[in-house]
């Protein structure tokens, strides 16, 4: 059995004391196997030592917050002699792309991460650094009553780019094949609880090709959670340390018995995170429940936490 808690977006950068902004979580991060989160922006060493101070063992680095190639390497390097695993960018395309593998109980579970929030000129290319893409077309479909109601707003249809969508499904595929289990990170999604399509199609081809678990990040806001295949997709798990406020940590089980559980966490007024208790957690796992019901899917809430029914 490995146990894995995941949150979402992390800006540390360019915090005074990083080390503080993650320090009440940690009764809830300690006693994991594995912890992940996305980090945004540049990576120094006081940012890789706070991470590390928490217990962060993988990031995913696949987002788009601006960096020039030569401070992208640079924050990778910081990661690296913290020790911290990676993944979502690197040197070359094909490091971008690259599993981070981590062992625990004589299982290995692969990281992938990709972004499809583009920040131009960030991808990496065959010989020059960057973030691993999945990227996705937009297309306006006019409202089916149009004809009858002028200045109806058009359908957005998105559909993820098709050679992105093979490369992330042979990742995972080579990944599963090597490795236990494999958790794919997507930077993703609208600000609001409405999903847009290829973030669906994306998750389902993730799971379909041998995922675990997909966790999904970008929007700064919760998202539906949706069991497909007995597996679980976090479509948002929102903020854990940046400018925006609610966010959620999710444990969860690999083995014999998986789990999957969702503690809601905030920015306080000392701009720290902390887990939310009592009335204000159950409010936004209330809310969680009721956009994950559209995705046919039951998550029960009780005493400040939400479970997941997977694997079932």
């Amino acid at each position: 059995m490995i146990t894995l808690v995941l949150g979402g977006d992390v800006i540390l950068h360019p915090r005074t004391t990083p080390s503080a902004a993650l320090g009440r979580l940690n009764p809830l991060l300690e006693g994991a196997d594995l912890r992940f989160v996305n980090v945004e922006g540049p990576v120094d060493a006081a940012t890789a030592e706070a991470l590390k101070s928490t217990g962060i063992d993988v990031v995913s680095v696949a987002n788009d917050a601006p960096q020039p190639p030569a401070a992208a390497l640079a924050s990778l390097g910081a990661l690296d002699r913290a020790g911290i695993a990676h993944c979502g960018a690197g040197a070359n395309l094909d490091s971008a792309h690259a599993p981070a593998v981590l062992e625990r109980s004589g299982k290995k579970v692969a990281f992938l991460a990709y972004t499809s929030i583009r920040a131009h000129g960030q991808a990496a290319q065959a010989d020059s650094p960057g973030v691993a893409q999945a990227f996705a077309t937009t297309a306006y479909q006019p409202d089916p009553r149009v004809g009858e109601i002028p200045g109806r707003p058009p359908l957005v249809r998105t559909t993820p780019v098709p050679e992105h969508l093979e490369r992330l499904v042979a990742d995972v595929k080579r990944a599963k094949a090597g490795n236990d289990h494999v958790v794919v990170s997507m930077h993703w999604g609208l600000p609001g609880p409405d999903l847009a399509e290829y973030q669906v199609a994306y998750g389902h081809a993730a799971l379909d090709a041998g995922a675990d678990l997909v966790a999904g990040h970008g929007p700064h806001t919760i998202q539906a959670v949706e069991v497909y295949r007995r597996r679980p997709i976090l479509y948002s798990l929102g903020n854990l340390v940046s400018g925006w406020p609610d966010g959620l940590l999710a444990g969860c089980l690999f083995g014999d018995e998986p789990r999957l559980e969702l503690i809601p966490v905030r920015r306080n007024a000392d701009n720290e995170c902390e887990p939310l208790a009592g009335d204000e957690a159950d409010k936004v796992l209330r809310y969680v429940a009721e956009v994950s019901a559209l995705r046919s899917t039951t998550v029960t809430v009780q005493g400040g936490i939400a479970s997941v029914p997977v694997g079932a």
